[in-house]
């Protein structure tokens, strides 16, 4: 079957960010599907193509057609100017998606919620099912960080989001509370299902640990913590400033962060002023996913943050499941789903979200334990492969897209039957 994949920030690995897109519309490709991915261009990781002025940019990797349209966007945008992309993306992605020739069923992947709406213009052009998959509880997360203020907003986006879920055969949430929020809107259960993020065990099992370390000596010799991944508003990554600050002293632990974001800005002034950066704690760009897995390798814990909100807790960070594929314990500081598989798997450490120095006096006992970080270890690359790993997770997906073709075409079928 044709399968329209709608996602507005689609990466490859060799961009920086999440490719859980990519990953599982390769693996599309592989069962036999024809997948046409419909993305945004302007943004890092998928510039405009110099020389490149009107249209769609096309392409193709891994035998996936990529057609792009120019849509600027950046994490350190402000909302308005957030809101303009999506909507920029809204008109022209609705366009293009008309213009392609019979989809058996349109994939869309939030966020935003917008792409909602180009994919309900491609379902009636082609008159086939579409399946919308949730990352984030929308618009629970924009409304508990303040970016929707006005009622008039609120019920606006509570609104699209009901009307998403109604032009939906199918729903894949991320995580069971995201399937949970679903389901309060009044969407039938049964056609929920969850699809977690997932592990890349062959990408993130060839890391070399001596690569990076080579480029950046001053972590070789000693437990590295990485943070990995958006320094925004929702993330509060300027609290691992906080626990390094209470480890200076500690020489044997050392943490790195990587990447960019709304609030980099806000983290790099608050290790500076605590008097760690640079000291016990250093700040780098963002790298290629591809490169990822040599960070990892050298690292002792890796981190997911978020902020203490209730509405983040139903999170399914890349970051978590990088980490296990990695065989590598996670760290993380909020209470959920992900809190409570790592206490029952043993697999990490769950800190208290404002609690910086119970947080690094808990880092640093874990750390002093050798044999608890290699149980813990062991467990992530356990959960990796029996729980997430990224094939089996993708025949998930794939038997939902193709259930929900089958029962359309069924209802053609029996329609045209009655006639």
């Amino acid at each position: 079957m044709h399968i329209l994949y709608i996602h507005q920030y689609f990466n490859t690995p060799e961009a920086s960010g999440g490719t859980r897109s990519y990953e599982m519309a390769r693996r599309f490709v592989a069962a036999g599907h024809r997948v046409t991915m419909l993305t945004s261009c302007g943004r890092p990781g998928f510039p405009v193509p110099r020389g490149h002025r009107r249209g769609p940019v096309r392409t193709a990797v891994a035998g996936i057609e990529v057609l792009a349209v120019q849509a600027p966007y950046a994490n350190e945008m402000g909302y308005a100017r957030r809101i303009a992309s999506f909507a920029e993306f809204v008109v022209k992605a609705a366009a293009v998606s008309r213009q392609l020739d019979a989809v058996d069923v349109v994939f869309a992947t939030s966020t935003p919620l917008t792409v909602a709406i180009p994919a309900k213009a491609a379902k009636g052009r082609h008159r086939c099912p579409l399946v919308f998959e949730v990352r984030d509880l929308w618009p629970e997360a924009p409304i508990a960080m303040g970016a929707l203020r006005d009622p008039l907003s609120r019920a606006a986006a509570r609104w699209l989001e009901r009307w998403a879920y109604r032009n939906s055969a199918h729903v894949v949430a991320l995580s069971p509370p995201m399937a949970d929020g679903v389901a309060r809107t009044g969407y039938p259960r049964e056609r929920i299902s969850v699809v977690p993020n997932s592990c890349d065990l062959d990408l993130f099992g060839s890391g070399r640990a001596e690569r990076f370390l080579t480029m950046y000596p001053q972590f070789a010799g000693r437990r590295l913590v990485v943070y990995a991944g958006t320094m925004g508003r929702v993330n509060g990554a300027e609290y691992l400033a906080d626990i390094a600050a209470h480890l200076l002293h500690a020489n044997d632990i050392r943490f790195a962060m990587i990447g960019t974001g709304g609030r980099r800005a806000v983290v790099h002034e608050r290790a500076s002023a605590l008097g760690v950066l640079d000291r016990n704690l250093w700040i780098f760009d963002p790298l290629p996913k591809a490169e990822m897995p040599h960070v990892l390798q050298a690292a002792s814990v890796s981190c997911s943050l978020t902020i203490d909100n209730p509405v983040t807790r139903a999170n399914s960070a890349n970051k978590v499941f990088d980490a296990l594929a990695a065989g590598r314990p996670v760290l993380i500081n909020h209470e959920g789903w992900l809190a409570d598989f790592i206490r029952d798997t043993g697999c990490g450490l769950v800190v208290p979200p404002a609690d910086a120095l119970t947080a690094a006096r808990m880092l640093r006992d874990f750390l002093s334990d050798e044999e608890r970080v290699a149980c813990a270890g062991a467990a992530a690359l356990r959960l990796a492969k029996e729980r997430f790993s990224r094939d089996l997770l993708a025949d998930d997906l794939r038997l939902v897209l193709e259930r929900a073709f089958a029962e359309a075409h069924s209802g053609r079928v029996e329609r045209h039957g009655r006639s």
